[in-house]
């Protein structure tokens, strides 16, 4: 017999470690393709992530009706042992809402994921075992190091020798809109490529409020989807060229999608976000098809500008 435990066992295991780690997945007669979402947050964690005495957050609330809707399944997780078992192969994507090095116990004190988990996250990817999706802050997650405190070293693109889970997102985290510069804003999302799942329909651009990240270390070979349009918007972390912030690759074998919207409460009741978001899972579980040739330099041409630092809070 097997030393290594079933997902039955784990999932059964982990709920007794911790209340609220864990939501299991339905049964179902039908066998459906699977999803995790995982929202374990070493960083900040954000509201809509929230498990509140016991309920679903916020984001798995909008997911499972996706679910529904697509037959997929749906596993919710704040609990980075997972991935030190080869059953977590048995999904066919993996979502993350995400921030900080996962593999520290970090800000929400949820178990945390190993370093073997974590290469077998990105093995498992680079191998086209499953798909993923990241939702806004996980490109907040797995900084390359060091990640000073003064958030300086955000400011250098590190290209090729970005920490390998920045390379597998696409992208990285610099800062948002600071102190007297708006963090949320209201500006134009530009459709780059009309054609992608849960895109049909829309016309470009989107205006739409939420707290913009501004990003650098973007992947060569990004298939950019939407790009922001900043020459409206306000503050340091804005000044810079249109810049991807919805996108799809290939990691190897793996497909990857990613969108910076979703941290507002109310754009998770967005039509437009919600359709797209379900397109990129779709995509990422081999239920939706679509072209991703690498198009970075001609959607977003100024994609490597560096916005101007934004000076720190006087102690």
């Amino acid at each position: 017999m097997s030393s290594n435990p079933t997902r039955r066992d784990f999932l059964r295991t982990s709920a007794i470690a911790g209340a609220g780690l864990l939501v299991s997945r339905p049964t179902s007669a039908a066998k459906k393709k699977s999803v995790l979402l995982f929202t374990k947050s070493s960083g900040f964690e954000h509201q809509v992530i929230k498990v509140v005495n016991g309920q679903p957050s916020i984001v798995e609330s909008a997911i499972r009706p996706m679910a529904e809707k697509y037959n997929f399944d749906l596993t919710a997780s704040k609990d980075g042992r997972i991935f030190d078992s080869k059953e977590f192969l048995d999904y066919s994507a993996l979502v993350f809402f995400t921030t900080g090095d996962l593999t520290t116990e970090g800000g929400d004190k949820n178990p945390a994921m190993s370093a073997a988990g974590k290469q077998a996250f990105l093995d498992a990817i680079h191998d086209g075992k499953l798909g993923f999706v990241g939702i806004h802050a996980a490109t907040d997650t797995f900084h390359t190091q060091p990640d000073t405190p003064d958030l300086s070293s955000r400011y250098v693109a590190y290209g090729e020798k970005s920490d390998p889970y920045i390379r597998l997102i696409g992208g990285e985290f610099i800062i948002h809109g600071q102190q007297k510069d708006p963090r949320l804003q209201t500006t134009n999302v530009i459709i780059d490529d009309p054609k992608f799942p849960g895109l049909e329909g829309v016309t470009s651009p989107v205006s739409l409020m939420d707290e913009w990240y501004s990003m650098k270390d973007f992947a060569p070979d990004l298939h950019v989807i939407c790009t922001l349009d900043t020459s409206t918007m306000s503050g340091n972390a804005y000044k810079r060229a249109p810049y991807p912030v919805v996108w799809a690759r290939m990691h190897g074998s793996g497909k990857v999608f990613y969108t910076a919207i979703g941290d507002r409460t109310e754009n998770w009741q967005n039509q437009f976000h919600l359709n797209l978001l379900a397109g990129g899972i779709r995509w990422a579980i081999g239920d939706a098809r679509a072209s991703v040739p690498p198009n970075l330099k001609t959607a977003a041409p100024g994609y490597a500008e560096i916005p101007p630092k934004y000076p720190p809070p006087e102690k």
